[in-house]
């Protein structure tokens, strides 16, 4: 079906200079990949969000895998995750050995908090993973405290959040590792894929880009650089346990382009901010769709999302789809509810929020390049379906 408003795969577009730099690049750079860009990324990413280490990676994905690694799990340990979130957070750790426990999310912040997260603290316990979840910060100064009194591994999951602040310091910058994400769908995306992981701990930072790229390393002081070979290859080693190696590379085109493109994140976030506050107020007097309004900067507005009350979601997500033309979907099924983490054990779960909220949940189409005339008919749509239902 051809929708009036669809769903897009795509976040933003591409300025001109960002267009031009990509050329250029594939045109006359001297290599594509592990080149002058990717430093220049990593540099940027530092200097934004205020932390010592980060290193681009083929994905988020890519750098949950390697923060998953560095947490040296063993059979025993178990990591607390949101249920409400996309597979992607949760999988990484299944490989890597940790049991995973599910914390229920806030009905109202749709993040999982400090308190819901204590529930699922055992003696087994080893890391935290806490999702930024449609771009809304959670509140992470009561998880770091909860994270150090319990001696405990935090991982950020910033994939949504690039930009947005809590008391005055960045997403990113309060976990031992930080995870963001650059997919085509995101506020800035790196050509369709990317990420970056932040560690916090300087042996950890010393061994990632082994671990990044299949185990290389420099052979040193050597005149004849070309004896024994170019590089060498071995196990990356952290706390005396050899690590098996990866290639989760990012090309220097893309590189190049983060370095360029995150200059502009403030204006797109303040941007899509502005137009999220703008829908939601404009539908302030219907009693049927409960958002989560923020109007500062703890709120990027990744994803445009409310709740529908009475048990009508799907009559008005068919309704908006079919008589409207505007795409709207669900978002983050349970991940218990998966045949995969079933399969593995993780099939119960005691999250009434998750479910109450999936099970009514509504996500709008919302991306940069919306226009204003497509935002008008979005709202008009939406109050004529609530009219109807």
């Amino acid at each position: 079906m051809n929708f009036k408003i669809p769903f897009k795969g795509r976040g933003h577009s591409y300025t001109q200079d960002e267009i031009d730099l990509v050329s250029n690049i594939m045109a006359d750079s001297n290599t594509l990949t592990q080149g002058k860009y990717l430093l220049e990324f990593e540099k940027k990413y530092q200097s934004y969000i205020g932390v010592d280490y980060a290193f681009a990676m083929s994905s988020a994905t890519a750098a949950l895998e390697i923060a998953a690694q560095l947490c040296l799990f063993n059979g025993e340990d178990e990591v607390v995750i949101p249920s409400h979130t996309y597979t992607a957070t949760a999988y990484p750790f299944v490989k890597k050995g940790a049991r995973v426990i599910w914390a229920d999310i806030d009905p109202l912040k749709r993040v999982a908090t400090a308190e819901t997260i204590s529930k699922c603290i055992t003696k087994n316990t080893k890391a935290i993973i806490i999702v930024h979840l449609y771009g809304f910060a959670a509140d992470m100064t009561e998880i770091r405290q909860l994270a150090d009194q319990n001696n405990l591994i935090l991982i950020e999951d910033c994939a949504q959040s690039l930009g947005t602040e809590v008391n005055g310091k960045k997403a990113g910058s309060y976990g031992d590792f930080s995870i963001f994400s650059h997919h085509s769908q995101k506020n800035i995306s790196t050509l369709g894929e990317g990420g970056i992981l932040i560690a916090s701990d300087k042996d950890q930072a010393s061994i990632i880009p082994m671990l990044r790229h299949n185990g290389h390393s420099s052979f040193e002081n050597i005149k004849q650089y070309w004896k024994p070979a170019m590089s060498n290859v071995d196990f990356p080693k952290y706390n005396g346990i050899e690590l098996e190696p990866n290639n989760f590379c990012l090309g220097e085109p893309q590189c190049a382009l983060g370095a360029k493109i995150i200059d502009r994140i403030e204006d797109v976030n303040n941007l899509k901010r502005e137009r999220a506050i703008q829908f939601i107020d404009s539908l302030a007097n219907s009693s049927l769709l409960e958002f989560h309004r923020v109007n500062n900067t703890r709120h990027n507005y990744q994803h445009l999302v409310a709740e529908v009350k009475n048990n009508k979601r799907d009559i008005f997500i068919e309704k908006m789809a079919y008589e409207m033309g505007v795409q709207c979907i669900t978002q983050y099924y349970p991940l218990y509810r998966y045949p995969y983490y079933i399969k593995h054990g993780y099939g119960k779960a005691n999250c009434p929020n998750t479910d109450q909220f999936f099970d009514n949940m509504v996500s709008f189409p919302f991306y940069e390049t919306m226009t204003d005339s497509e935002l008008d008919y979005m709202t008009d749509a939406t109050r004529k379906t609530l009219e109807q239902i």
